[in-house]
């Protein structure tokens, strides 16, 4: 069964309107590892949008980085996570028909903050904590799962978590989302 949520991050996902807020994401996300008894580093910086502004900062942080996706199906009807090493490149035509859908694409920010609490630019496999319905579908790079360290985003852009790839795991696990390896 899923671990409990910290209390801040239930607050942040009580109302499921489109605007609701996050409160303090990072210390949420933080605050939730550490009741699993996971392990973390974490590394501030300016904020950063995409990989490219990102890789700046990476320098001195070792771990496999990663690249976020947030998707929907043409109709919007489901919509999907992926996570891919940065260096790996997002093909949807073939992320869709891995997923029987016949079209993928980009969702808005409206759909990313009303299914994963997040906005652009902040988005990561920790903003699962703000879909306990499971309803986004979880995509993840097998590059990822066997890597010794990761890094990713704690629902802020301004900041990088690193844990070890077994911890990421056990987070993956205690969420509860199934996580198709890609």
């Amino acid at each position: 069964a899923p671990a409990t949520m910290p209390s801040v991050a239930a607050a942040a996902r009580n109302t499921r309107a489109i605007t609701r807020p996050i409160i303090y994401p990072m210390e949420a996300v933080e605050h939730y590892l550490a009741s699993l008894g996971l392990a973390f580093e974490r590394h501030e910086h300016p904020p950063v949008a995409t990989v490219a502004e990102a890789e700046h900062y990476w320098g001195a942080i070792d771990a496999l980085h990663a690249k976020n996706l947030f998707l929907r199906n043409q109709k919007g009807t489901r919509h999907f996570l992926v996570v891919l090493a940065f260096t790996r490149r997002g093909d949807l035509a073939a992320l869709g028909q891995h997923f029987g859908e016949k079209k993928l694409g980009f969702a808005s920010p409206e759909r990313l903050m009303a299914h994963l609490g997040l906005t652009p630019g902040s988005v990561s496999p920790f903003g699962l904590l703000n879909d306990p319905e499971r309803r986004v579908t979880v995509a993840i790079d097998v590059a990822i799962r066997d890597a010794v360290r990761v890094a990713f985003h704690p629902n802020v852009n301004t900041a990088t978590l690193v844990l070890s790839g077994p911890d990421f795991q056990r987070y993956l696990a205690a969420v509860g989302h199934q996580v198709h390896w890609i």
